[in-house]
């Protein structure tokens, strides 16, 4: 089968790494299936710039993946734009700090239902479809699965179960699915900015001295979903080296 004639579903796939992923699996010819939340204009930007390249090429689906609805949302938004879906990226993530005595109830639930409980379901959802054609699966996890990151209890368990769920999907799915993840590093910082002295602190731990790109987690992606036929379970850190450290 030729690549252009497969379809991915990317989950928070308009902004950050999500958009890095989009365009780099879009640039190696498939479909797109570009899952948003609120993030609209930069959603319909992405589309505008990738299909002046290939027009019809990308369709855009609104979702709040923590609606119990929201897999057969996006499912059906592929099997009726292009007939098919062939892949998978699990991308979608909340990520703040959850202070041991200052977490929430509502945090837990957000926190393990965007990083956990929707891959899971929607990873279930879209297993026979990805199974008649061979397909695959990527998670976003985090190298903090391993390793959780102090004041954010919560994002580290539902990461390190994400994690799990990979190992768990490849042995279920197998053969015809194979199911991996990307943990990435430091790559990009949040959103509402980083201390210098904890980001000088994070920099001095990577072996490599510098951060990573968006474009080396839409790489690691691509090759696990595109160029790794014999690879499934497995878990790629992309980090400089840091996990080695932590």
């Amino acid at each position: 089968m030729q690549v252009s004639e497969r379809v991915v579903l990317v989950t928070g796939g308009a902004r950050r790494l999500g958009a890095a992923i989009v365009r780099q699996l879009h640039a190696r010819g498939l479909s797109i299936v570009l899952h948003y939340r609120s993030s609209a204009d930069e959603a319909e930007c992405l589309r505008a710039e990738l299909e002046s390249a290939r027009p019809g090429s990308v369709s855009l689906i609104r979702a709040d993946i923590l609606s119990e609805d929201a897999p057969r949302v996006l499912i059906y938004e592929a099997l009726s734009r292009f007939g098919r879906l062939d892949m998978l990226v699990n991308n979608a993530s909340t990520f703040y700090p959850t202070p041991l005595q200052e977490a929430t109830v509502g945090q837990w639930d957000d926190l393990l239902g965007t990083n956990l409980r929707a891959p899971f379901f929607l990873s279930r959802s879209a297993a026979p479809h990805l199974a008649a054609h061979g397909g695959a699966i990527v998670n976003l996890v985090d190298i903090h699965a391993g390793r959780p990151l102090k004041d954010y209890p919560i994002y580290s368990i539902a990461k390190a179960g994400l994690a799990m769920l990979t190992q768990s999907l490849a042995r279920e799915l197998a053969p015809e699915v194979r199911v991996n993840g990307v943990a990435p590093g430091a790559i990009l910082w949040p959103e509402a900015g980083a201390d210098p002295a904890e980001r000088e602190r994070v920099l001095a731990q990577i072996p490599l001295h510098r951060t990573g790109s968006p474009e080396d987690i839409a790489r690691a992606t691509t090759f696990l979903l595109l160029d790794a036929p014999y690879v499934t379970g497995q878990i790629l850190a992309v980090d400089g080296g840091r996990s080695t450290v932590l």
